[in-house]
């Protein structure tokens, strides 16, 4: 099948926050030095920022280096953040603890990533930068000297048997010199690439929180603009890593979320159910009554840190942002590390521009250990490692690093990978949570609706299976099942077989409700399943998360 081919100069995988930057600074730095450089990026939501998801808590340090002038601009970073709270919670209490400094958000704002995202992707449209939303990168190219040449769009129009179907349109491949990977967390591309020229030899295991968030329209007497507000504690057991936020905006918006790492070892534990029963917390539950839920979205995030980076340059490309794993997790913050990360990237693509026979972009890495980011994530490395021994201990060795050690200490501490931490189920496992009563918690499937999730029905299903058989013989067996719970979309059900012996069952995966967060190619124990890119356009369709 012949594909139609198009020409860049620069191709940009992904519109979110480091994508659009490395697309933007290609351009300006281009200008300032006369050269004519072609950019385009590719997003696979149906518009810009329509699959973005974060707190969001941003520190505009990098965006000051991107657009010293962003406020003229108008970049809506309208809320300043005026309180810092940090709160440790029981079954019914909660007590307030000393900030850490590392959580001193002084200067920096409560936004809308999504709304920031569709701001820089206006501006990336006035350089004259080609965006297309809705067509999803579906294969890496390369040229006959192993360089990657590009990367083709997935095809539309197959039929779920993977037949052409009336509506078939083949996949448009994108050339150019340098392609930049701008997926966000867990690249499907990017983990292709990672594999395919050896990037994470000698670094440790990438690992994973997964992030649960709903935005809430509150009654105007409870909602105090710039307030953040972080938990530790209930209802999360002292062996599971995560916590909540609480983030006031504008207009009567409180943006609540729920993290919990990928590494516990409760086969019974369900993240999405965790966040419904922190919401009846009695210091919680009052800020919500009497408010609307207006929106809901869930996505993995990076936890690995300095000691989990990969090598970031491969001939013909890069990676940038949470494709490469730029999270401060001790901040819970990552747009600023991601944006400068693809600043230095684009730098290096303009200096090397013009050369011959390209080589690797090796000035991106090694101007980026220069830079304050290479700096704040070297000092974090030991903060997130220091809670697989429990909340207790990790919060201990946080305040030695920290206070004595300021990030120096003569060590660093080893990751895992998440998917292998599963401990085999036991009865006396199982979570007893509570049914949702539809005013402040709620079940997967409305959560979903309001994310405005959507997939063309008939088409290969995205969520692949190695093997057919794991799911009932070894993850049904062994671990009663964790995709179940896992996902926070329900996605996955074991369902009785038809016809078949009483209590034979077998794996349902619903593709349509997807949200894109990651959680099942990072957790499955058996790593089973693969998550591949759907049609341009799938998935969830945030307005504002």
């Amino acid at each position: 099948m012949e594909r139609e081919s198009m020409e860049f100069d620069v191709v940009v995988v992904g519109g979110g926050p480091a994508g659009l930057t490395a697309a933007i600074r290609v351009k300006q730095q281009a200008q300032a030095a006369g050269k004519d450089i072609s950019v385009c990026v590719l997003e696979k939501g149906s518009e810009i920022g329509a699959h973005i998801l974060s707190g969001a808590v941003i520190d505009p340090i990098a965006l000051n280096e991107l657009f010293p002038d962003w406020q003229e601009k108008g970049a809506p970073l309208n809320t300043p953040v005026t309180d810092d709270q940090f709160v440790f919670l029981t079954e019914k209490g909660a007590y307030k603890l000393p900030t850490p400094p590392q959580m001193h958000n002084e200067g920096n704002y409560v936004i809308s990533l999504g709304e920031l995202t569709r701001w820089l992707g206006e501006q990336a449209e006035a350089l004259e930068i080609e965006v297309f939303p809705g067509f999803a990168a579906a294969e890496v190219l390369f040229h006959e000297d192993g360089r990657v040449k590009g990367v083709a769009t997935g095809d539309m129009g197959r039929t779920a048997g993977g037949e052409q179907g009336p509506n078939f349109e083949p996949g448009v491949e994108l050339h150019a010199t340098y392609t930049v990977f701008a997926e966000g967390c867990r690249g499907s591309l990017s983990q292709q690439l990672m594999e395919h020229f050896n990037l994470r030899d000698g670094v440790q295991p990438q690992t994973y929180g997964i992030g649960i968030k709903e935005l809430w329209e509150v009654q105007p007497d409870k909602h105090k603009p710039g307030t953040v507000v972080h938990t530790v504690g209930w209802p999360l057991t002292s062996d599971v890593y995560g916590g909540s936020f609480l983030y006031h905006l504008g207009e009567n918006l409180v943006a609540v979320g729920f993290i919990v790492g990928l590494d516990y070892t409760n086969p019974y534990l369900s993240p999405f159910d965790e966040m419904q029963r922190f919401k009846t917390h009695p210091k919680i539950r009052p800020i919500f009554e009497g408010g609307r839920r207006v929106a809901y979205g869930a996505r993995a995030l990076n936890e690995g840190g300095f000691q989990s980076i990969p090598k970031l340059v491969f001939p013909g490309g890069a990676l940038v942002g949470a494709s490469a794993g730029f999270m401060n997790v001790p901040r819970i913050k990552g747009s600023h590390t991601a944006m400068k990360s693809a600043i230095e990237c684009a730098d290096a693509i303009v200096q090397n521009w013009g050369v011959d026979a390209p080589a690797e972009l090796n000035a991106y890495p090694e101007s980026l250990k220069k830079s304050w980011l290479w700096s704040e994530l070297y000092k974090a490395r030991n903060i997130r490692p220091s809670f697989h021994k429990g909340l207790w201990l990790g919060i201990a060795y946080s305040a030695l690093d920290t206070y004595l050690f300021r990030g120096r200490a003569p060590w660093t501490f080893q990751n895992h990978s998440d998917h292998d931490q599963l401990q085999r189920a036991q009865k006396p496992m199982q979570i007893d949570y509570p049914k949702p009563d539809g005013e402040i918690t709620f079940d997967k499937l409305s959560s979903v609706f309001i994310s405005n999730t959507n997939h063309e029905e008939d088409q290969p299903c995205h969520l692949t299976l190695k093997d057919p058989d794991v799911p009932v013989n070894t993850n049904l067996v062994l671990y009663d099942g964790p995709e179940q719970r896992f996902c926070p979309a329900g996605v996955y059900e074991f369902v009785d077989v038809e016809g078949g012996p009483e209590g034979e069952k077998r794996l349902q995966i619903n593709a349509q409700n997807c949200v894109h967060c990651k959680t099942c190619d990072i957790k499955d124990p058996t790593q089973n399943i693969v998550w591949v890119t759907p049609e341009g356009a799938g998935g969830p369709n945030y307005p504002n998360m």
